[in-house]
């Protein structure tokens, strides 16, 4: 099938992302960073690892179905309809969305990728001022933030994740998007391999554990966070710790702009797959 101009260079670009993930060099540091995780974890009971798996993979499929269920994310798919009528006023739904060009679904989704990345730099920002409440509230705002994110990525590409192939399909791209990108090339293995293997299936037919022991490196990553944040809250600027704060807004926005690159690439991917142009 031959391309457009637009679609050639998206193509491509989705193209350079996929051989960036393949082809990434691995420093001596991370190698030994991530020995380190593993070696820790597995010195526990394996009843125990098992235990934490399944319980942290239980909380994100309730947080996925409280998200999916909420007023506000039948806002936000009334909304990207909405939108997409502006491109083609016959779209009724969200399945319509793939009868738009991919130049077009990309302006959709990155509307919704600008404003989740300002709220996970706010919510942050918030998170660094300190208090034990607010550093508590941290991991579940950025998780349900960066959650919802990939939900509207899904959305705005014609994908409808209140199916229980494509709620398991997006589950697994927030759990590879925040892995480290040394790390993500399985994960893209395995989502590859799932939305071939279900492609005309309702249920979702495949291993449906989402995190494991490689995904420890993300938790750690923000219990560090958190010390940084206790070590210059005491540090303030007019009454505010501003490096603390610019800690936990960096910080996050690093963790969401890694997560929406992902999950956009990983759906433009599927875009050119029902079209035949991978």
């Amino acid at each position: 099938m031959n391309m457009t101009t637009i679609e050639q260079k998206m193509f491509n670009q989705v193209m350079a992302w996929e051989e960036r993930i393949y082809n990434y060099e691995t420093s001596d540091f991370e190698v030994m960073f991530e020995k380190t995780i593993q070696s820790s974890f597995s010195a526990l009971p394996e009843a125990f690892q098992k235990e934490f798996f399944t319980t942290v993979d239980n909380m994100l499929f309730h947080l996925h179905a409280m998200i999916q269920g909420s007023q506000f994310q039948s806002e936000a798919r009334e909304r990207i309809v909405a939108g997409a009528r502006i491109f083609q006023d016959d779209v009724e739904d969200i399945d319509d969305l793939k009868n738009l060009r991919i130049d077009q679904l990309h302006y959709i989704a990155q509307q919704q990728i600008a404003k989740y990345r300002f709220y996970s730099f706010s919510q942050g920002g918030i998170s660094g001022m300190g208090g034990p409440v607010l550093l508590a509230s941290d991991i579940p705002s950025i998780t349900v933030i960066n959650l919802r994110l990939v939900q509207l990525i899904a959305l705005s590409y014609g994908y409808e994740v209140n199916t229980p192939k494509e709620m398991m399909i997006s589950l697994k791209v927030f759990h590879t998007g925040t892995l480290p990108v040394r790390l993500q090339s399985r994960g893209l293995d395995e989502l590859k391999e799932s939305i071939v293997n279900n492609e005309q299936s309702y249920f979702y037919d495949g291993n449906e554990e989402i995190t494991d022991s490689l995904w420890l490196e993300q938790p750690i990553r923000q219990i560090m966070k958190y010390i940084a944040i206790s070590i210059f809250r005491k540090k303030k600027l007019q009454g505010l710790p501003v490096l603390s704060m610019l800690v936990g807004a960096g910080s996050n926005y690093a963790l969401t702009k890694q997560v929406s690159e992902f999950a956009h690439h990983f759906y433009q991917y599927r875009y050119f797959l029902d079209k035949e142009q991978v």
